[in-house]
């Protein structure tokens, strides 16, 4: 968990350039960058920073700015933001992990445009509270508010972030279904120590456990 700003896997791609130059020039244009970390405020969408090849470095850049490094511009899709990234970021907090289990693993996102993308796992964005001690008026820690956000690599050459109710992934030996799943949202806090039992009043090691 980090405050505001957090460290993300490099990501070695293009800069639609325009995005420099707060769209007043250069469309059509890009650069290299590597991307290598990010910003999550709560009600804004989760933003990037970059480094650029003269030395700049550029902060807080949305998902669509950027394209794949092996791709020609002209061959990838301009996409909206609201298209690549489902939900602004939940909290100030966020926490980046790498999931080993969807290393190198293809899924598909059903986008709000109807549409089906398909990509590769790159890493995963999750939000938290972080302590009592101050007042909580996000909804990263309500059960069926909770989003997290995959970061993935679209074959038509953009990035996009996609919760998990909106992506299927296909592990070749393990997922052999293909049906969209009709889960329900998950409602129920879970807490192991509310239910009504006691330990004994004792200094012993392994105590008892009553009913209360």
């Amino acid at each position: 968990m980090a405050l505001l700003n957090a460290d993300i896997p490099p990501i070695y791609c293009q800069v639609r350039k325009e995005y420099l130059y707060d769209f007043k020039k250069h469309h059509g244009e890009s650069e290299e960058c590597v991307v290598f970390g990010l910003t999550s405020m709560a009600g804004a969408a989760t933003l990037f920073h970059i480094m650029l090849p003269n030395g700049a470095v550029f902060f807080r850049l949305p998902i669509s700015a950027f394209f794949q490094k092996d791709f020609d511009r002209t061959k990838v899709p301009d996409m909206q933001v609201d298209t690549l990234q489902l939900w602004n970021s939940f909290s100030y907090y966020p926490s980046v992990h790498h999931f080993g289990y969807l290393t190198s693993q293809r899924g598909k996102y059903f986008g709000k445009d109807k549409k089906e993308y398909f990509g590769e796992y790159l890493f995963t964005i999750d939000w938290c509270h972080p302590e009592t001690n101050i007042l909580d008026t996000e909804h990263s820690e309500i059960p069926h508010e909770h989003k997290c956000g995959h970061v993935l690599a679209l074959d038509n050459g953009n990035f996009a972030i996609q919760p998990n109710n909106r992506i299927l992934w296909n592990i070749s030996n393990f997922t052999t279904r293909d049906d969209i799943p009709d889960y329900k949202v998950q409602t129920t806090s879970w807490n192991v120590e509310n239910t009504g039992w006691i330990t004994e009043d004792t200094d012993k090691m392994f105590y008892k456990i009553e009913d209360k």
